[in-house]
């Protein structure tokens, strides 16, 4: 089942995409606000995010811009009120992956949604390096059949190490690979994330999956 994060505060609108996505069997989560927005997308398996551009207390597509700017990259759809051709542009250009106008169909709301996480499916389903199992369609990982809870950077951050196998990473490469190379995000930040990843994906310290390369960078084997 895909996941769809929904951000309108119009309630009445809210309930009405919660309850036309629920019926099509999707998981829908609803927000009026952005307040607990980055909270879900790092508990939460998000596949889609519906967001309203005329919020309380901020603009939706600035706040998109935030997000991508942290490093966050799942697909949006934008359903607002705001439908000039620069509205539209802008919001393309602060990360939107579509554009839907109120007054708007459901049905073609429908057919958007289906599209968009079509779009954004891996063709992989299932990838396997050691005793760790990475399900692509759901963006959960597995140690020796048992589910990892990770959050979405540590998520991103492991398959990068998965699909580069064998191969020094450096911290650089990490920041541009993984955190879009945020100006706001330093090398020391990859020593903390690395550092609770390996809590997380070995405990004990016995499998050393990530190795540490003095002045070069990071591993995985």
């Amino acid at each position: 089942m895909y996941s769809v994060l929904v951000v309108e505060d119009e309630s009445d609108i809210l309930e009405l995409i919660e309850y036309t996505l629920t019926k099509d069997n999707y998981d829908v989560i609803g927000c009026l606000d952005t307040s607990n927005v980055q909270e879900i997308l790092d508990e939460e398996d998000i596949d889609l995010i519906l967001m309203d551009r005329n919020l309380p207390g901020v603009e939706g597509s600035m706040f998109i811009q935030s997000l991508r700017d942290k490093g966050y990259s799942h697909p949006v759809i934008y359903i607002t009120a705001k439908d000039s051709n620069d509205d539209v542009i802008e919001g393309f250009e602060r990360g939107g992956d579509d554009y839907i106008t109120k007054p708007f169909n459901l049905d073609i709301l429908r057919a958007r949604v289906k599209a968009i996480i079509k779009r954004n499916t891996k063709d992989v389903d299932v990838l396997k390096v050691r005793d760790i199992l990475y399900h692509s369609e759901k963006n959960i990982f597995f140690i020796s059949d048992e589910e990892v809870k990770l959050t979405l950077l540590e998520k991103k951050l492991l398959l990068e190490f998965i699909k580069n196998k064998d191969i020094l990473m450096s911290r650089d490469l990490l920041l541009e690979n993984v955190w879009s190379d945020s100006a706001d995000t330093k090398t020391k930040t990859v020593n903390v994330a690395i550092k609770r990843l390996k809590e997380k994906i070995d405990p004990n310290g016995d499998k050393e999956y990530i190795k540490a390369v003095t002045g070069e960078g990071y591993i995985f084997s």
